[in-house]
Order: C-alpha cells, then structure tokens, then sequence
C-alpha cells in the first residue's frame, strides 16, 4: 500500500487545480477565436491574390491587344492619309490615280473593321482594368481585417501567456516540498487519465466528478490509516480525504 503524509495529499489538490487550470489556459489560447479568423481571412486572401494576379494578366494581354489594333489602325489611316495626297495631287497616270481611289475605298473599309476591333478592345480594357481594381480594393481591406485580427490575437495570446506563466508559478509553489513518491504517481495518473489524478473525498463522495465507490472500497477507505494512498479501483484516480 502506498503511503504520503496526509498534509501531502491534501495539498495535491491545490496541485491538481492549477493544473486544471493550466490545461484549460492552453486549449484557449490553442483555440482562441482569433486563430481560426484568421486561418479564414488568410485563405481568403490567398484567392484573392490569386484573383488579383489573373486580373492584372488580363489587363496586360488587354493592353497588349489594344496597342496592336491601335498600331494597324494607325498604320491604314497613314496609308490612306498618303494616297489621298497623291489622289489629290493628281500625280500618276489615270489609270494609276483609278488604282489609287479603289485602294482608298478598301483602306476605308479596312480602317473601319480595324476600328470596330479597337473600341472592342477598349471595352474589355475598362471592364479588365475595372475588375482588377474591384479585387484590388477588396484585398486591401482584407489585409487590413487581418492586420486587426492579427493584433486582437496578439493581445489575447500575450494575456493568455502571462496567466500561464503566473499559473505555473503558483503550481510550481503548490508542489515544492510535496512527497516526490505522491508527485511521481499523480503525474504518471495524470499522464494516463488525460490530466485528472487527484479527486476530493468528503465522506464516501468524491466532489467535482462522480467516482463510484463499491462496498469493499468504502469498508477499506473507512478503516484506512490517513497516510495510506487511497485509489479508484475503477479509475485509479488518487482519492484524497478531506473533511
């Protein structure tokens, strides 16, 4: 039968609470509504990054397309511009300046497709030009939602951080001069049991988490010396009298 002094067992439970307490500080601050805003709003700026970047591809093939029709638009209106001198000069055979007016007629025709296929360009130039900056502004203000949220977690992490380190210096407190046998076995219970090791007995009760006790436990715990280490049969938790 294992054996600690009595005062030892009570004080485990002073031990046990922090650490409770420590188990509960670390899932809030491992699942503090900060972090999992963020793994929202950080996966949505990564499309619209990704938004972004095809937007400004299209803008760039937009804008190289624009600068060909404008170039073959320019390069028929220079054509025409030429002929029409030569026309109006008069300079050339009949036949030549008849050559001439048919080519005006074509270069007209083609001036005016070439221009059709501008404006075209130019039309899905703005609407390019106007959806990159639509996604432009809308990450911005996505990264500005970040930076908040990035310092709302900051701060609820630094007021987690230092209520664990006080915490932990508290528990370290509640432990020094504890049986090192008591401690070794609520560790390795606790290690077991996912963090409980240490349950409060008042009578044949246990408090804060119902341990059911049979008859041949409590006949035992009642003639029990008080330096003897009670156990949970069921849960092997350490059972600490308290009166």
């Amino acid at each position: 039968m294992t054996t600690a002094p009595a005062a030892d067992q009570v004080r485990l439970l002073d031990v046990q609470a922090l650490d409770t307490h420590l188990a509960k500080l670390a899932h809030q601050r491992k699942t503090h509504p900060t972090i999992a805003a963020l793994a929202e709003l950080t996966a949505r700026a990564e499309d619209l990054t990704r938004a972004k970047t095809a937007a400004e591809v299209l803008v760039s093939d937009t804008r190289r397309e624009l600068t060909k029709a404008e170039t073959d638009v320019e390069q028929v209106t220079s054509r025409a511009a030429r002929n029409q001198q030569r026309l109006d000069a008069g300079a050339g055979s009949p036949k030549d300046l008849q050559a001439l007016g048919h080519e005006l007629e074509s270069l007209a025709k083609r001036q005016s497709d070439l221009e059709e296929v501008e404006l075209e360009v130019m039309e899905r130039m703005e609407a390019a030009e106007k959806d990159a900056a639509a996604v432009t502004e809308q990450l911005e203000a996505l990264q500005a939602d970040i930076s908040r949220t990035e310092a709302e977690r900051d701060e609820a992490l630094a007021g987690l951080d230092a209520e664990i380190t006080e915490t932990q210096t508290k528990r370290d407190a509640a432990a020094e001069g504890i049986d090192s046998g008591l401690l070794t076995l609520y560790e390795r219970i606790r290690t077991q049991t996912g963090g409980l090791a240490a349950v409060p007995l008042r009578g044949m009760a246990t408090e804060g988490v119902q341990v059911p006790l049979s008859l041949t436990e409590q006949d035992a715990i009642a003639t029990a010396d008080p330096d003897e280490v009670i156990r949970s049969e069921d849960y092997g938790y350490i059972l600490v009298r308290v009166s």
